[in-house]
């Protein structure tokens, strides 16, 4: 670890998740995902969630459909109960910024280093998220959301996809952060030379841990540690 972070000031762009990352989760997702799966008659544990927390939303519906003719017309259905439900919570709870987030921002933008998002929402839901925390504009060079790829993580796509925005060519000047297993196997699977996870979001500490990574943090706010620390 110490040659990585050594070697941070190489660091030209941070890939940074949305909801339990840079947000902050106070159980809008796993909620709405439940309400509207029960809704159509299936229910799920908070554990079985937890495995799908980080994948394309609409692949984790896909994921809790039973088998048959009518599956890919009741996920279709299941998902627009979802993004109901999340709307409904976020308009009524707010939309809170993770912990020193801005403070984050600030400082890496003041080393030079670029920032994007990538989130499994759809684009729809992630402007959403984006308008109440008055993030829309000026803070990421690139925002890319589940509907801008084909295939969500574990795959590398979405992360590509913001390094293909912000005009990067090598993922040896990359790092991701995010809080699920899937954030780090999608950085993996990239081929990021930083993939962080962070403690503040849907999986645990042993979880995390068994996951590839670089670095493990309780939250973004200790992320300019790392820098500080060279």
């Amino acid at each position: 670890m110490n040659s990585l972070t050594q070697n941070l000031n190489s660091v030209e762009l941070v890939i940074f998740d949305l909801a339990g990352t840079t947000v902050e989760d106070r159980g809008e997702v796993p909620g709405a995902f439940s309400s509207a799966l029960a809704e159509h008659g299936i229910e799920v544990s908070a554990e079985e969630l937890k495995t799908v927390r980080g994948s394309s939303k609409r692949d984790a519906v896909l994921h809790f459909i039973p088998p048959g003719p009518e599956r890919l017309s009741r996920a279709a259905s299941v998902y627009a109960a979802f993004l109901k439900q999340l709307t409904q919570r976020y308009q009524t709870d707010g939309v809170h910024p993770a912990p020193g987030a801005a403070a984050v921002f600030q400082s890496l933008r003041d080393r030079g280093v670029q920032l994007a998002l990538n989130t499994g929402f759809e684009r729809e839901t992630a402007a959403l998220l984006l308008d109440q925390l008055r993030w829309s504009d000026g803070i990421f060079d690139a925002i890319v959301c589940g509907d801008d790829v084909k295939q969500g993580r574990p795959a590398p796509y979405l992360i590509f996809r913001a390094m293909e925005a912000a005009r990067m060519t090598s993922v040896q000047s990359v790092a991701n952060v995010g809080d699920t297993v899937l954030d780090l196997q999608a950085g993996y699977n990239a081929g990021v030379r930083w993939n962080i996870g962070v403690l503040s979001g849907a999986h645990n500490r042993s979880m995390m841990q068994s996951a590839p990574h670089t670095h493990l943090i309780t939250s973004i706010a200790e992320l300019p540690d790392l820098w500080e620390s060279v």
